[in-house]
């Protein structure tokens, strides 16, 4: 008899047994479920993994299909970079909090932008009133990210930027604070989010209709890889469908389906997929359930590689890699218990370093409340430390592989995903999918039946809906002057006063000219932000050209 005819037999006499401990003694629930609602089996073995070859599905670490990492050593090597998601009020202050961060130890900048500055307002538009500096820092213009950066190398540091619709008028500044600093752009490591396609789906700060977007993305990726070859020009976004309420398998599908689209559209303008592919980088979320987070990201990795190799012949092994950074989960933090969230954002933390992730961002505590204070923000940071340092995580590489439970996990989110990119690709695509709202209504769905198991109690959120406690009204939070805003629209009216306005003139309507023709729109938006043209003024040539998104589907 084999073995495993022999472990078969064993479980069977094993489920006797416990079946009958069960009638005597109940297990607390009969439906145990992931945070994503998936059944979880009370037991898992050998069984579950029938017909998974090891080498072809798990492998080595920095190994193709890349299940268990795109390095081969990971943290024995270096740890990953610790990001911290920072920025508000004015470029003076969030210069401040960047140099208090980078002291206490962060290896690497990520810049929050404002509201008007996401949708490419400057801070004196009618709509940016009341919303200026408040979930990030303004920039209006190239002022601006002059004083946001100084004193800070940019050839030293990695600087992410969460930036979208105007990724490319805020690279172009980046650039050209670097030259400014003697930098090459050539010098500079990073990444600008730039995924417009999950804008639409799940966030919001969309200015152009989709054709468009999808040039200006393809544009940077050109330029990028000519001009700024270490520039990672994309960060295909999972964490806000996440945000949104999909699961964990959705994240993945939803995600990767956005990143086939801009493959696609990238060789559909002529470039080759291994001149792009390995500055393509990926930004997840990390929920609660360790277990099914740390397989989520094994399983997005592998479905990815598959993907670059069998459908677009990707030839470079880079550019089979899904390297991703990482943020906590936002959407799970609690003003109620604020403490708590501490330890959530640890045990997220850690399922991404589980998971393999190449950076990472912790939130804070307080950030259910308002902006995280500095005190917040270095125990978030320590945490990271923490995990790094102390708890044994970062010494061998992808330490939960081959354990039945995360393998089984791992192989269930890539079939789902799997399905879904099907579903989708039969839709015609992401750009098709979302456009008839198939992506949004899923990840609607997927939000109620949450919503609804929190709100009934089967979902235990503590210090929501359980384990409650009297509290005050929270003290000792971070409140951004109102008075910022005034600052922003006194500086660009003195910008605007003291630069040379033919030369303004001159770069926006050459920036026009090119926008309605079909050549690369990067060289003329950086002549025109070298020339201080604002943020809104950039914005405002695209959107006489290309015009403004208005979405047709409504739930």
């Amino acid at each position: 008899m084999s073995e495993i005819e022999n472990l078969r037999k064993a479980i069977q006499a094993w489920n006797a047994g416990v079946d009958k401990a069960v009638a005597k003694f109940p297990e607390r629930r009969t439906d145990f479920v992931t945070g994503s609602g998936a059944p979880v089996a009370r037991l898992y073995t050998p069984l579950d993994l029938e017909g998974r070859g090891y080498q072809a599905e798990i492998g080595l670490p920095g190994e193709y299909p890349y299940t268990r990492g795109v390095q081969n050593t990971m943290y024995r090597g270096r740890f990953w970079t610790m990001r911290q998601y920072a920025g508000f009020a004015s470029a003076e202050e969030s210069n401040k909090r960047y140099k208090f961060l980078l002291k206490a130890g962060q290896t690497g900048l990520s810049v929050a932008f404002d509201l008007p500055t996401q949708i490419g307002y400057d801070s004196d538009h009618p709509l940016s009133a009341g919303e200026v500096g408040k979930v990030g820092v303004a920039i209006d213009s190239l002022e601006d990210m002059e004083t946001l950066f100084d004193g800070i190398p940019l050839d030293q540091v990695s600087t992410s930027m969460t930036i979208n619709a105007p990724a490319a008028v805020l690279l172009a500044m980046y650039i050209a604070v670097a030259e400014k600093q003697g930098v090459g752009p050539d010098k500079l490591n990073g990444t600008i989010q730039n995924d417009i396609l999950k804008e639409y789906v799940a966030r919001g700060t969309y200015i152009y209709p989709p054709e468009p977007s999808m040039r200006l993305i393809t544009n940077i990726f050109e330029y990028c890889s000519k001009q700024v070859p270490n520039w990672n020009t994309i960060s295909i976004s999972g964490y806000h469908i996440r945000e949104a309420g999909s699961t964990a398998a959705q994240e993945v599908a939803f995600t990767i389906a956005d990143g086939i689209a801009y493959v696609e559209a990238a060789i559909k303008a002529g470039l080759g997929v291994d001149d792009f592919g390995p500055r393509l980088s990926f930004f997840f979320n990390a929920h609660n359930d360790l277990f099914e987070e740390v397989a989520k990201f094994r399983a997005a990795r592998r479905v990815w590689a598959k993907i670059m190799k069998e459908r677009f012949a990707a030839k470079n092994p880079k550019s089979l890699m899904l390297r991703f950074h990482t943020q906590t989960g936002g959407s799970t933090l609690t003003a109620q218990q604020a403490d708590n969230n501490i330890v959530r954002v640890a045990i997220q933390a850690l399922s991404a370093v589980l998971g393999g992730t190449q950076s990472l961002h912790t939130n804070s505590k307080d950030e259910a409340l308002a902006l995280p204070t500095e005190a917040s923000v270095r125990i978030a940071l320590r945490t990271q430390q923490i995990i790094a340092n102390e708890s044994g995580a970062a010494e061998t590489v992808d330490p939960l592989a081959g354990s039945y439970y995360v393998e089984s996990l791992t192989n269930r989110i890539e079939t789902e995903a799997l399905a879904y990119i099907k579903r989708i690709d039969e839709q015609g695509g992401a750009v098709k999918a979302i456009e008839g709202g198939f992506v949004q209504k899923e990840i609607q769905e997927s939000a109620y039946a949450y919503q609804m198991a929190v709100e009934k109690g089967d979902r235990v959120v503590v210090g929501l809906n359980k384990f409650q406690i009297e509290e005050g009204k929270p003290t000792g939070l971070l409140r951004v002057d109102p008075s910022v805003g005034e600052g922003q629209v006194q500086k660009i009216k003195a910008l605007k006063a003291r630069r040379d306005g033919a030369r303004v003139a001159a770069a926006l309507s050459e920036l026009e000219k090119a926008a309605k023709g079909d050549s690369n729109l990067m060289p003329p938006i950086l002549e025109a932000v070298r020339a201080y043209a604002t943020l809104g003024e950039v914005s405002d040539v695209l959107r006489k050209v290309f015009g403004e998104y208005r979405p047709s589907v409504m739930f």
